[in-house]
């Protein structure tokens, strides 16, 4: 009877497991797949991949957030794409400890990148505007949500000007 009820706890937690990893994986990469990335770690030159890059299911029409840490001496290139068809996602950069509005795509031609240099580290707020429209359907999704993806990438900044001397 306890090797039953073990067998039958394991089972139960196996299956939960997989519902929990398949909803995960339903949006789980979006940004890796689906926002242009440029360069590889074998180019000096080129933006690499950063971490706090992140992807999620959102309701359709509704605005999120994101905080990142930026540091000084970098350059960086934030996309975001969105599986809403005909529609652009639109996004501010804000910074967090003074709420100063850095960037808003909508007062930029509605880009979907943006790239620019840190002259300090500091702490950025990334609001992101999800809009309504006509997704993709997948298995384990609601219809009004769509899967977004914030790319998040960088490099050093190039020396430029004189050198010390």
């Amino acid at each position: 009877m306890k090797k039953a009820f073990i067998l039958l706890t394991i089972s139960m937690l196996g299956a939960l497991s997989s519902q929990l990893h398949a909803q995960a994986g339903v949006c789980g990469n979006f940004h890796k797949k689906n926002c242009h990335m440029e360069g590889s770690k074998d180019d000096n030159k080129a933006f690499m991949y950063n971490s706090q890059s992140k992807s999620g299911l959102f309701a359709q029409g509704t605005t999120s957030k994101l905080r990142c840490v930026i540091y000084k001496g970098m350059d960086y290139r934030m996309t975001v794409c969105c599986e809403t068809s005909g529609s652009t996602v639109n996004f501010k950069i804000m910074d967090a400890r003074t709420n100063e509005e850095l960037f808003d795509n909508a007062k930029n031609e509605n880009t979907q990148q943006f790239e620019f240099q840190s002259a300090t580290t500091r702490q950025l707020v990334i609001e992101v505007m999800i809009p309504a429209g006509e997704a993709s359907s997948a298995k384990g999704k609601p219809q009004d949500a769509a899967c977004v993806g914030l790319l998040i990438e960088h490099k050093i900044s190039d020396k430029v000007g004189f050198s010390k001397y």
